[in-house]
């Protein structure tokens, strides 16, 4: 972390054009990356790249290192569902990153695949080989891999048309009392987190459409049925506190609600995903059970938070 401050001469300047002219072994295109994803404070807020200086300001600039140049392949145990010549489906744990990032270099989802694989190296990005969509690193459940090129192209043409299925479990803290819903609100960059994704005005975000349906109904907590007609960051996460009722173990989302037992991850599982195979056009439909960790939790709340309807 630098900290740069901001001479009164350079009032009303662009915030990026001034960091490119002051931040001298970092390119303007980084800079303007640092600066979208939330690594650059300016008096210890996020701000735009156009936003306009006023001079004295401190702005603070967090450079995180950057992906390694290379995906090495690691021999790290997969749960596949399914193989074939063009996709591979696996149960992606709790804890387990989908691919590289600042932080995350090593021991990744795609690492693994990459060692299952070796196939994709070619496929899709050089850092995230046949990867097509992901889950955050807490959420567990199914996820699909691209072997082949034309398998990427045609599961990501898929994701765009919105025809691939992805219904995920999920258990959130307070009861609801509706017994279905449908959240329709804009997800974009929090404008002043810009870590953490928020729900925006309409013109400041995407589109984003997550159904839900209650499957069982505790005292504090709901267990629901989720699906996603969208698919962007964070959005069952985003939608769900959104409503007040943060996922269980969300503690970006939801910091100020406590799991009612130890948990670790997030209360979310991808449980079941379809898609047109590639290859052969048939609709291809995958289901994964629920992990032990949210097995534990429905039990203590079954045992002490009893409230009766589903």
């Amino acid at each position: 972390m630098s900290a740069l401050t901001v001479e009164p001469a350079a009032a009303g300047e662009r915030l990026d054009r001034w960091l490119a002219t002051h931040v001298q072994d970092v390119s303007r295109a980084r800079l303007q990356t640092l600066i979208d994803d939330g690594h650059v404070r300016v008096d210890g807020i996020a701000r735009k790249r156009a936003y306009r200086l006023q001079g004295g300001e401190v702005v603070d600039v967090h450079v995180p290192p950057r992906e390694p140049d290379d995906l090495r392949p690691e021999a790290i145990p997969l749960t596949i569902v399914h193989e074939d010549d063009d996709v591979l489906v696996v149960n992606k744990p709790a804890g387990m990153v989908v691919h590289p990032g600042a932080g995350h270099a090593a021991a990744t989802l795609a690492a693994a695949a990459l060692a299952h694989a070796p196939v994709i190296a070619t496929v899709g990005g050089r850092h995230r080989p046949g990867i097509v969509h992901r889950l955050d690193k807490d959420t567990s459940g199914l996820l699909v891999i691209a072997k082949t090129e034309r398998a990427y192209e045609s599961l990501t043409r898929q994701l765009v048309a919105r025809t691939v299925s992805r219904r995920y479990a999920a258990i959130v803290h307070g009861r609801l009392a509706a017994g279905a819903g449908v959240v329709d609100a804009p997800i974009g960059r929090d404008p002043v987190h810009r870590q953490r994704m928020a729900v925006r005005a309409a013109g400041k975000g995407k589109r984003a459409v997550t159904r839900y349906r209650v499957a069982e109904r505790f005292r504090d907590h709901t267990f629901l049925d989720v699906s996603l007609e969208t698919g962007r960051t964070h959005q069952i996460r985003v939608h769900m506190a959104s409503l007040g009722h943060p996922v269980v173990g969300d503690g970006v989302y939801g910091a100020r609600r406590r799991p009612p037992i130890p948990f670790e991850g997030l209360a979310l599982h991808a449980a079941a995903l379809s898609f047109l195979h590639p290859a052969s056009h048939d609709l291809q439909e995958f289901t994964a059970s629920l992990p032990d960790r949210m097995e534990r939790l429905l039990w203590h709340l079954r045992h002490n938070e009893a409230a009766g309807a589903r």
